[in-house]
């Protein structure tokens, strides 16, 4: 029997248009927009739907908006499936819209939140001074041997997510990101891209907002999650209604270790992943982390009907696969990858 996990994409996927064509489908999706709406005093179908991109790009847009636009798809994919996710024994992997879809917060307080975390997020780097970049082809030991180079006080640059053999991460203030930029394409094969991120997120330079948003949850209540959480900053542990709250502030600064969480799900008997949200990023980088695990995903009708046949056809098989770990991603999908990191 498939044991189902979950998991649901960052910044970096956000694009107008997200969430449109489920909106136009589904009661259940357009009462969720609407509530967003009035959680974040926004409107949230014109930002998710139309952008323009500049303004998805802003961290205190692009958090809320991918937020709106994932739980919009989980709600489409929970009313089209007929197993529920406590029947699955479903593994959850992330942050916040995690909370909501493991039954550990309620959908007005995961709004708040996020919008606040985006706020002090955006607020801990003044625009301009602080970058992301994707390091494609370099081992992740040698990324972090550039970056302690280059990393000195007012001049700070570290990895901050691995998510996939050969593809790294790095944050830190715009100069000292662009010297590690220009120090990795001096070797050959090696590609490094600035990201479209507006803040460096998952580094040291995002202490000030860990600490605002410790404050920030002081008065949240955090239940059990009804099916595991992986906490992607720490994938040796689980959420919990006693340790979510420590974990969710340190993985403000904390590097993101995307692919210790995926061997995690699958070392918890995880053969098939569900992806919730824009794109199907995460579906690359899972499939160069494990190819034997069975991938699906939910962004529009198309797929979430896909997904539901696919979910409810007993007699489907996942064909065995070989264990593959890539040490260089595709060249071809390089920059159609590019947004997804954080």
């Amino acid at each position: 029997m498939d044991r189902f996990g979950l998991v649901f994409p960052g910044q970096g996927t956000q694009h107008p248009g997200m969430g449109q064509d489920l909106y136009r489908g589904h009661q259940s999706v357009r009462e969720l927009f609407a509530e967003a709406g009035d959680v974040l005093g926004r409107d949230m179908v014109s930002l998710c739907f139309t952008g323009p991109q500049e303004l998805l790009d802003l961290t205190v847009n692009t958090q809320i908006a991918i937020l709106t636009a994932e739980l919009a798809a989980w709600r489409a994919f929970s009313g089209r499936v007929e197993a529920k996710p406590s029947s699955w024994r479903v593994t959850v992997s992330g942050s916040t819209r995690h909370w909501h879809a493991a039954g550990a917060v309620n959908l007005r307080d995961v709004l708040s939140l996020v919008h606040r975390r985006a706020q002090f997020h955006q607020e801990a780097v003044p625009l301009g001074e602080g970058a992301m970049a994707a390091i494609l082809g370099l081992p992740r030991e040698e990324a972090e041997a550039l970056c302690r180079f280059s990393d000195r006080e007012g001049h700070a640059v570290a990895v901050s997510i691995e998510n996939a053999p050969g593809q790294i991460v790095i944050s830190g203030h715009t100069a000292a990101v662009s010297e590690v930029i220009a120090a990795a394409a001096t070797r050959e094969g090696i590609r490094a891209v600035l990201l479209p991120i507006s803040v460096p997120c998952h580094c040291r330079l995002l202490q000030g907002a860990a600490g605002r948003f410790a404050e920030a949850l002081r008065n949240v209540e955090f239940r059990d999650c009804n099916v595991p959480v992986i906490p992607n900053c720490d994938p040796s542990l689980l959420h919990s209604g006693e340790r979510t709250k420590d974990l969710l502030v340190r993985q403000i600064t904390s590097p993101v270790r995307w692919r210790e969480t995926i061997e995690r799900m699958a070392e918890m008997g995880v053969d098939t992943i569900v992806e919730i949200g824009p794109k199907r990023v995460l579906s690359g980088l899972i499939r160069r982390i494990d190819r034997r695990l069975r991938l699906l995903n939910v962004e529009d009708e198309a797929s979430l009907e896909k997904t539901g046949v696919g979910i409810e056809r007993p007699e489907w098989e996942n064909k065995p696969m070989p264990l593959k770990m890539l040490s260089h991603p595709c060249r071809s999908r390089a920059q159609s990858d590019r947004r997804e990191f954080s």
